[in-house]
């Protein structure tokens, strides 16, 4: 068996076929050169370790990479994919979460809706995940494959060659000024569980009994009338909040500028629910009445407890969330 033959077929064959025969005589002329008058097998084989894998040297007369995504865009393509995958899946849960509730029936057991929400949202978020990650990776193979510069060097996240001046632009974040995406994503979670309770709060909020299937809705809470009626500013408070959090994905720690920011749109918040509480319509007179007897207390009673601690709840949980937020703008 000719070893020579053997490793420039093996070259060959994983070359174009346009230029196999050119690279096969190229191969053979510089073994050749490689080798003394008389040699032997052992010699040979020492040639050929010195060229290498025939796959590897086959990769050097290619003028496409091996690899699907090479170190040249590799950090690009991570850093997009860790930005767009969060905001992906928190806008599939808010869907998931919209559809469910809007086919809700009352008359549908609670826990078989709360279960098929957590399959169907765990099957959609591996769903998204895929879908995104695939398209990604299409699109930077592509890149990579249609990229004919010589110079392979890694690129920094402005798509340029990366150079020490890059450095300047790059701001140093204190660990615990830093904003995590799993932060992040929690705030998107957060707007879109209270935003799918407040706009379907007459099919969630409410008294639930005991029935054949499980818990049965029976009483609704509150007057969804009431709540439709400050519809519009709950959405500008809605995209206010999802403003704040992409603001804090791109930014990547918390400034001045945006302590002042959660701030104000805490605080606008928390004024425009409690006046939302504080409309002497908003619980329904059977909800009412049927807690008033449930805990033996008279239905004022009774209201005043409820809307005063949901009242408080809001007061507290806006106070730590502004005071959390300067606390961490002040860090060096």
């Amino acid at each position: 068996m000719d070893l020579i033959e053997v490793y420039i077929q093996e070259v060959t064959r994983r070359l174009p076929e346009k230029s196999r025969a050119d690279i096969a005589l190229e191969l053979q002329s510089t073994i050749r050169d490689m080798l003394p008058d008389d040699y032997n097998e052992e010699e040979v084989k020492d040639v050929l370790s010195k060229l290498g894998s025939p796959a590897a040297l086959a990769a050097g007369y290619r003028d496409q990479p091996m690899h699907l995504i090479g170190p040249r865009y590799f950090d690009v393509y991570v850093s997009l994919l860790k930005m767009i995958l969060p905001i992906a899946a928190a806008i599939a849960l808010i869907s998931v979460a919209a559809e469910f509730i809007f086919d809700f029936h009352r008359d549908d057991a609670i826990i078989n809706m709360v279960l098929g929400l957590m399959g169907y949202g765990v099957w959609r978020l591996i769903e998204v995940a895929i879908q995104v990650f695939f398209w990604l990776t299409i699109v930077f193979a592509v890149i990579e494959r249609m990229d004919k510069g010589k110079e392979q060097h890694p690129l920094s996240p402005s798509l340029k060659p990366w150079t020490p001046d890059d450095l300047k632009s790059i701001t140093y974040i204190p660990k615990k000024k830093a904003i995590s995406k799993c932060e992040v994503f929690g705030s998107l979670m957060w707007t879109a569980i209270w935003a799918t309770l407040y706009f379907y709060a007459d099919r969630l909020m409410g008294v639930y009994r005991g029935g054949g299937e499980g818990l049965e809705f029976q009483i609704a809470a509150v007057n969804q009338e009431v709540l439709l009626g400050y519809w519009p500013i709950v959405v500008v408070i809605i995209a206010l909040e999802v403003g704040l959090a992409l603001y804090k994905l791109i930014i990547g720690q918390w400034t001045k500028r945006m302590a002042i920011f959660n701030t104000v749109l805490e605080l606008f918040a928390t004024i425009v629910f409690i006046f939302i509480l504080l409309n002497p319509n908003l619980l329904q007179p059977e909800f009412t009445a049927y807690m008033s007897d449930l805990f033996s207390i008279s239905a004022a009673q009774f209201k005043s407890w409820l809307l005063g601690g949901i009242v408080i709840v809001f007061i507290f949980y806006a106070g730590m969330s502004i005071f959390d937020g300067v606390r961490k703008s002040r860090i060096q």
